[in-house]
């Protein structure tokens, strides 16, 4: 009774911290090896060993000392590789479906009742394929006077190389700004039927506007300029349309492809017709590209070949991709604003008989066609 009073108690407590000392030790090398266990290991250890101490949770726990054997690794190298040439976006481009907007059954029946007692007039549909020479199964409308040899022309250097740069390359714009399309697939149109609009989502603007948005998809920086050259006044819209490609080369420099974008007129007041075509399942309204030359009355127009260049191509890659979706290129003896830089076209998609779902279809398949010929090494 009186050892465990004195030397038992003693002897206890020496125990005792001899016990919580050796949890401590055990705690740390635990820590050293597993990081999160060995920390909560140790502040309980440390609490019991220490309780007067300074020690708080809140302070960072000590890092584990590197292990001699096992040699640090090294530092990654700094990667030397070049930056792409290709065209920015190109890589892997997330292009949207076409989004259909066909008219319901109540507009239908809407527009039907709207021109109750007016005479109706046959839409004819058909499909030009057949020009008059063709090369590498490019169909071309030929009646230009010059001999040329499209073949040679196919092959050559364009006027100009799409850049690695993330400023416009592409302007889209309309000269016959108001040119527009039935709404309707009914096989007639009325007697009051007029094929012109400033509304921009039925006029070639809405044409212009999926071109850019898959060129957009693509990869390829374009512009979509839909400024009214055609009312009041149809006279001079060629020279308003100049002055405006103009002032958007001044302020873009880096735009190499011009285009203007309308559409054909074709029949009579009493029939009209519309070149159709399947692609990808659904019905589409045919392009016609179209490249002049450079007769004795156009001085002004010097470098004609190269725009010739750019429509052969662009039309080889359509009929590579649907077979039926382009008319004849026609080459002839005019000019239309294509002077502007060696690669400017005009392209007349679909004429004004056809749907505007047809067309805006066209447009967006357009857009593709037109980014796998710019993306194409030059």
């Amino acid at each position: 009774m009186g050892f465990y009073d004195s030397k038992g108690k003693r002897w206890l407590a020496f125990a005792l911290a001899v016990c919580l000392v050796g949890t401590g030790g055990v705690c740390t090398g635990l820590r050293l090896q597993r990081e999160e266990l060995g920390m909560t290991m140790g502040l309980l250890a440390a609490k019991a060993t220490f309780p007067a101490g300074h020690f708080t949770e809140e302070s960072p726990p000590v890092p584990a000392p590197p292990d001699p054997e096992t040699p640090e690794p090294a530092p990654e190298p700094e990667s030397k590789e070049e930056p792409s040439a290709a065209v920015p976006a190109a890589a892997s481009p997330a292009v949207k479906p076409f989004q259909s907007r066909l008219p319901t059954s109540e507009e239908r029946k809407a527009y039907d009742e709207a021109h109750e007692g007016e005479e109706k007039y046959p839409v004819r549909e058909f499909t030009a394929t057949q020009g008059d020479c063709a090369v590498e199964g490019v169909q071309v409308k030929y009646s230009a006077s010059v001999d040329v040899d499209l073949k040679e022309e196919l092959s050559s250097p364009l006027g100009f190389k799409v850049e690695n740069t993330d400023q416009p390359q592409v302007l889209i714009y309309h000269t016959h700004t108001c040119e527009s399309f039935l709404l309707h697939d009914t096989g007639y149109y009325y007697e009051s039927f007029y094929p012109r609009t400033t509304d921009q989502t039925q006029n070639v603007c809405a044409v212009g506007e999926e071109i850019v948005s898959r060129l957009s998809d693509e990869g390829i920086v374009a512009l979509h300029d839909t400024t009214v050259h055609d009312d009041p006044s149809y006279s001079g819209a060629y020279d308003r349309s100049e002055a405006t490609v103009r002032s958007y080369l001044e302020r873009y420099p880096s735009i190499k492809v011009v285009i203007d974008i309308h559409r054909d007129g074709l029949g009579s007041d009493s029939e009209r017709s519309k070149p159709v075509c399947m692609a990808g399942g659904k019905k589409a309204a045919q392009f016609m590209i179209m490249a002049g030359y450079n007769d004795e009355e156009l001085e002004v127009f010097e470098n004609w070949e190269y725009n010739l260049r750019f429509a052969l191509r662009l039309q080889k890659e359509a009929v590579r991709e649907y077979p039926d979706i382009a008319r004849p290129l026609y080459f002839g003896n005019f000019m239309y604003n294509m002077h502007i830089n060696t690669g400017s076209l005009l392209i007349e998609v679909g004429a004004d008989s056809n749907t505007l779902e047809e067309v805006r279809y066209t447009g967006y398949l357009l857009g593709g066609i037109l980014a796998n010929v710019l993306k194409e090494k030059q």
